[in-house]
């Protein structure tokens, strides 16, 4: 990683996602208190919804103002808006539909669908569009600065739908389509790193020994070509959020701070 990470252990994967929310709301709250509003960019998988859940089921949660948080998503799969596989609809079951947010301040990727069917360059070009719309002379950019962006880890070191080697690891564009993604759809939208480096902070969140491996290069030298999770850093913070499986695969020194 370009940028180290300040990394956080967490005993289990339940732990991780409800301490992982109450980070999140308070990022928030903080925000709006700063400047009346907050944005936050969504990740899927089972850990993305395991953050969402969590945030559903916490006091806590009243104490944002829903209608003033932008929501956006990482990545998505380019398939039907209804199939249960969508980032999307995966997370309004599981906050979304529950809060009070404001539908113009919710950006989903586009769906195989309508007129982008069949079309998701077309789909890519559009978001990236949204994205540039959203920006403010301050961002200095064509992407908003967002206030916190939120992605799981693949066991191949792949975040958002960037995984290793693949064009999307070299794009200058802030979002891309990708074809022959290695997990099923093939088919995806996705922010690249340089969306995802203008957030305020990144957080990188990962569960379960299978994502170990990864986590361990993406904190010891790995290019971001070879191990994506690695270029994913924040202008302001990295965090590498995760539960104890995920982090057998640290170094030793890393392994010595305390576990939360």
């Amino acid at each position: 990683m370009s940028r180290s990470p300040e990394v956080v252990v967490h005993a289990s994967a339940d732990l991780l996602a409800d301490t992982v929310a109450a980070r999140l709301i308070t990022k928030l709250v903080d925000a709006q208190s700063a400047r009346g509003w907050a944005s936050v960019v969504l990740t899927g998988g089972g850990i993305g919804v395991g953050v969402l859940s969590a945030i559903r089921r916490s006091p806590a949660r009243d104490a944002v103002q829903w209608d003033r948080v932008d929501v956006w998503w990482g990545d998505e799969r380019f398939i039907a808006p209804d199939d249960p596989e969508r980032n999307e609809r995966q997370a309004r079951e599981a906050l979304l539909d529950h809060i009070p947010l404001a539908a113009e301040r919710v950006h989903p990727m586009p769906a195989d669908v309508g007129r982008f069917a069949g079309e998701p360059e077309d789909g890519a070009d559009w978001y990236a569009d949204q994205l540039a719309g959203a920006a403010r002379p301050e961002d200095h950019g064509s992407v908003p600065r967002f206030d916190v962006c939120m992605l799981g880890i693949g066991e191949d070191g792949h975040v958002a739908s960037i995984a290793p080697g693949a064009p999307a690891a070299y794009e200058t564009r802030s979002v891309v389509a990708v074809h022959g993604f290695p997990k099923p759809p093939p088919v995806r939208i996705s922010l690249t790193f340089p969306a995802i480096g203008s957030a305020s902070e990144v957080w990188l969140i990962a569960a379960g020994p299978g994502k170990a491996s990864a986590v361990g290069l993406a904190v010891s030298g790995a290019g971001p070509v070879q191990i994506p999770a690695a270029g994913a850093t924040g202008r302001v913070r990295t965090l590498l959020l995760l539960d104890r499986a995920a982090a057998t695969g640290l170094p030793a020194a890393l392994l010595r701070l305390p576990m939360a």
